[in-house]
């Protein structure tokens, strides 16, 4: 029998017309699955997709697969995490034997527990994730998810999320949603099944099915009123058998489809008994658990009542409960009832759900017509339940209509600026910016005015409209400074990450010249609002403005922070302004540290910016395979949240690995892919990184214009940086393409126009990257001394691949002029570094130039190390795993589940010639330790 929320039964009934739709869905579950797929249905209202998930619900349980329904209801569609908590009752209980923080976050999701600290809607999707996965171990696990567009936000995202992270579990999910669009949080290139009218001939085939079917003339109505719809054919074909004059009414009476159907289930409705149709409203208006919850109370509609609707196939009732015939049966009744109708029944369910809040505020609101402040409170409560719980976007819609039915203007406002907040993590931009927009409306309050101004500038970054998002910042950053500093300098925070992502000197000047007027008014009294910490926000603002010109003066700033106790908001922004000044050890020890305190037990945050950073210095300091990792992390987390610069920086970053170690197709790939996921105008930051990515494949494929044409792009010809930051950090590769191009000249101009810019004293990064610029440039009788400049100085190996270019660059200068003695040993080092990181296109120049130089190289180009065999997910999983993890311990931090990672393992060990996981610290600490360069034995 199927449980709360299942489709009902079906016994293989014949569906007309759906052979290649049928034959689709049932091969997700017969045979059994023995790995994890995924189906969106999709169709208008009427086209068969609960007649196709029910037929695979009832084929998945004759083949003892378990199944978990989940039926969306309009009425719950507010509530958050409703759909989940309805889909995932019937094994609640095994939530116990989840890691403790998923248990927690899942529990809590539901409010049957109290949350640990700040609510994580990734911690609860991760533990849905894991629950399927231990489910599907005991057997396969069908997922079925109906009238998905009436799911709420949170449970949607859930199910998207476990969607993506399905791999090895014995788990299908089967989606059906009304429209032609996937539903929110599906649009990821999840396979799809697009229900399309039936053909003329299987119409015709379902009308001949029909107890009356419809002869002559009705039958051509039929057939072209219907327009292949499977619901409007059997619904019509009743309706003309009823009344065959309707055919001349519907000629008359032009209607989109829909609307005939709901006139139809409208006439049939009023034709009922006064007591069926007040049972039937009720329905209606309860809409599934509230209707049972109030008919145990002895609020809910007499069964006898019914039995008319039944009769007329409105409704099925059996010991399940009661169900509407189809959703628009339902939607049809409910509009059709008078207001008066409608709030009377909303009443008398919220009189019988006193004691389940959420949904009882729910229905006093529809039941409200005038602003009532006791029910605009009770939806207050209920949104900061829901946020609580980590549903932003319950949240948000509570407090949106509490903010309607709240009769003072004040009450008005603050709620619609709380409700603006709220919606800000749900990534849709522009409902932000219209409760933003509302609230100023209603308010000459200061301070609300400010903070929706906050809220819709910071929904306009996340949404990617940078430009926009920057100037509102910086506006409200000025406007505040005076009489509230604290949340103008939140904003101006805010408005430096903004302009770093852009890289316009615009934008960079507004921050500066706003900083400037923040400091003019002093700093907000002490503990005025937690997590603002003016000095670290100073230090981020100076630093993401101008990293190059303002590195000696922050520096000390750095130091003196970090002489003092540090709290986690503000580690992230003081890790990331070290790496900007190229302090990269100290920014991946903050960084790192950063991540230990996230991932403690009861712990959990938003990283995923903070983990690019990371990436970036993972790269930066030769750790490439640990770049891999958190990319893969933080693209994760991108998905789950939202956030499109964190993924596109995720896809540079893997992108640069794949260019470095010469997997040009790949690289090309991922950065196409990361400029696809941003405005490339509006976001300098991204630009750069792909730019710089694609002209190093392009020098590793030996296509020099091309990447003379890549790299040339970082700087306009007036020399003004395309990225104030990382156009600086490809000089010496746009010098190596520009020789190699026969492009010196213009190379020449362009560089020493973009270094004419820089103001103070460059890092020891930069000025190796410029000697190495211009050693390449220059004139042979010169370049010596660039190249010594910068091998002279030691801080440079912090950086060893760019240390390594510089030491091969000037050891074919020293061949070239025929000091062979000199170049043989610089040549050795840089081979060495090249081998160990795997960059095989420069290892392959390496030896190229020692053969020139009389060597005969006997070693291979390049002997990858056992972990280059690994995806990067399988790296990362490997990496957790030497450490003496157990799965479920990886899959809690990775946010995979823990088939997921077995799976990984034991494909992982035949690649890393190990038996079992107790060997994998041994491989690990073996590909750890850098390599030696190459002896003289090596390459004699």
């Amino acid at each position: 029998m199927p449980g709360p929320g299942e489709p009902p039964a079906r016994h293989h009934a014949t569906i007309i017309g759906r052979d290649a739709a049928l034959a689709r869905v049932r091969g997700l579950v017969d045979p059994v699955p023995q790995s994890s797929q995924v189906l969106l249905v999709i169709g208008e209202a009427g086209m068969g997709k609960t007649a196709l998930l029910a037929d695979a619900a009832g084929r998945a349980r004759s083949s003892g697969t378990r199944v978990l329904s989940v039926t969306g209801r309009e009425s719950e569609s507010r509530l958050a995490f409703a759909g989940l908590h309805q889909l995932l009752r019937p094994v609640l209980s095994s939530a116990a034997g989840l890691p403790g923080r998923q248990a927690q976050a899942l529990l809590a999701a539901f409010g049957l527990a109290a949350a640990a600290g700040v609510p994580d809607p990734l911690l609860t999707r991760v533990a849905v994730l894991t629950l399927l996965s231990d489910l599907s171990e005991r057997s396969p696990v069908l997922v079925v998810a109906d009238d998905a567009h009436w799911i709420d936000r949170g449970s949607l995202e859930a199910l998207a999320f476990v969607g993506s992270r399905l791999d090895a579990e014995r788990v299908v999910l089967l989606v059906g949603a009304r429209g032609q669009a996937p539903p929110p949080g599906f649009g990821r290139g999840f396979p799809e099944l697009g229900l399309e009218p039936l053909s003329a001939a299987d119409a015709g085939l379902l009308l001949d099915g029909q107890p009356r079917p419809p002869r002559g003339l009705a039958r051509r109505q039929v057939l072209a009123q219907a327009a292949g719809n499977p619901m409007a054919l059997i619904e019509l074909a009743t309706v003309i058998a009823d009344d065959p004059g309707a055919s001349r009414r519907w000629a008359a009476e032009p209607l989109p489809l829909t609307d005939r159907l709901s006139a139809v289930i409208t006439a049939r409705f009023a034709a009922l008994p006064e007591q069926a149709r007040a049972a039937l409203l009720l329905a209606a208006v309860a809409d599934g658990l509230d209707l049972r919850v109030a008919a145990s109370r002895g609020a809910g509609p007499d069964a006898r009542a019914l039995a008319p609707a039944e009769e007329l196939g409105l409704v099925r009732v059996d010991r399940t409960g009661l169900r509407f015939s189809h959703p628009l049966v339902r939607s049809a009744i409910y509009h059709s009832a008078p207001f008066a109708q409608r709030a009377a029944a909303h009443r008398r369910l919220a009189e019988a759900l006193h004691d389940q809040p959420d949904r009882r505020a729910w229905h006093l609101a529809a039941a409200a017509l005038q602003p009532d402040e006791q029910v605009a409170s009770l939806l207050e409560a209920t949104a900061a339940a829901a946020q609580h719980r980590g549903g932003a976007a319950a949240a948000a819609l509570a407090m949106e209509r509490a903010a309607e039915l709240s009769p003072d203007r004040a009450d008005q406002a603050r709620r619609l600026v709380a409700a603006a907040s709220a919606a800000v993590p749900t990534g849709q931009g522009d409902w932000v910016q219209e409760l933003a927009r509302r609230a100023l409306e209603v308010t000459v309050d200061p301070e609300l005015r400010l903070t929706a101004r906050h809220d819709a500038a910071w929904a306009l970054a996340w949404s990617g409209r940078r430009s926009a998002a920057l100037s509102a910042l910086i506006s409200v950053a000025e406007e505040a400074s005076r009489d509230l500093p604290a949340l103008a300098w939140d904003a101006l925070g805010s408005a430096a990450t903004v302009a770093y992502q852009s890289g316009a000197p615009a934008g960079r000047q507004a921050v500066d010249r706003a900083l400037a007027l923040l400091e003019r008014q002093g700093p907000p009294p002490s503990g005025q609002v937690p997590g603002i910490d003016v000095d670290v926000l100073r230090l981020w603002i100076r630093a993401s403005a101008d990293p190059i010109a303002g590195r000696d003066q922050l520096l000390p700033d750095l130091r003196k922070i970090l002489g003092s106790p540090i709290e986690e908001p503000s580690l992230w922004r003081i890790a990331s302004a070290a790496w900007l000044l190229d302090e990269s050890e100290l920014a991946i020890s903050l960084l790192q540290e950063a991540m230990q305190r996230l991932r403690a037990p009861g712990v959990r945050g938003t990283s995923g910016g903070s983990l690019t950073v990371l990436g970036w210095a993972y790269i930066d300091t030769g750790r490439w395979d640990e770049a891999l990792e958190v990319a893969a992390e933080a693209a994760g987390i991108a998905e789950a949240s939202n956030m499109e610069i964190v993924a596109a920086s995720a896809a540079v970053i893997t992108a640069t690995v794949l260019a470095l170690r010469a997997d040009s197709g790949a690289a090309r790939w991922h950065a196409a892919r990361a400029l696809a996921t941003v405005n490339p105008a509006d976001c300098g930051l991204v630009t750069a990184r792909a730019r710089r990515t694609l002209g190093v494949a392009a020098l590793a494929d030996g296509s020099y214009l091309q990447a003379f044409t890549q790299l040339s792009g970082l700087f306009s010809e007036d020399g003004t940086p395309l990225h104030n930051y990382a156009s600086y950090l490809g000089v010496a590769d746009l010098a190596a393409a520009a020789v190699r191009a026969d492009r010196r000249m213009e190379g020449c101009d362009v560089i020493e126009n973009a270094l004419g810019r820089l103001d103070g004293r460059a890092s020891a990064r930069l000025e190796q990257l410029i000697a190495r610029a211009r050693g390449i440039l220059a004139d042979p009788d010169v370049a010596e001394a660039h190249f010594d400049k910068a091998l002279a100085d030691p801080a440079g190996d912090q950086w060893p691949f760019e240390r390594a270019q510089l030491r091969l660059d000037h050891a074919e200068w020293l061949r070239r002029r025929r000091r062979i003695n000199d170049a043989k040993a610089v040549l050795t080092e840089a081979l060495g570094t090249f081998q160990r990181l795997g960059a095989w296109s420069w290892a392959e120049r390496a030896q190229a130039e020692l053969r020139a130089c009389g060597v005969a190289v006997t070693r291979a180009p390049g002997e990858p190390d056992a972990l280059e065999e690994l995806t990067p997910q399988q790296r990362q999983i490997v990496r957790v795993a030497s450490d003496g993890l157990t799965d479920r311990e990886i899959a809690d931090r990775l946010f995979l589940s823990p088939r997921t990672v077995s799976s990984h393992l034991y494909r992982s060990y035949p690649k890393l010639g190990v038996a079992s996981r107790h060997q994998l610290r041994d491989v690990i600490a073996q590909t750890s330790t850098p390599a030696a360069p190459p002896s003289s034995a090596d390459v004699q």
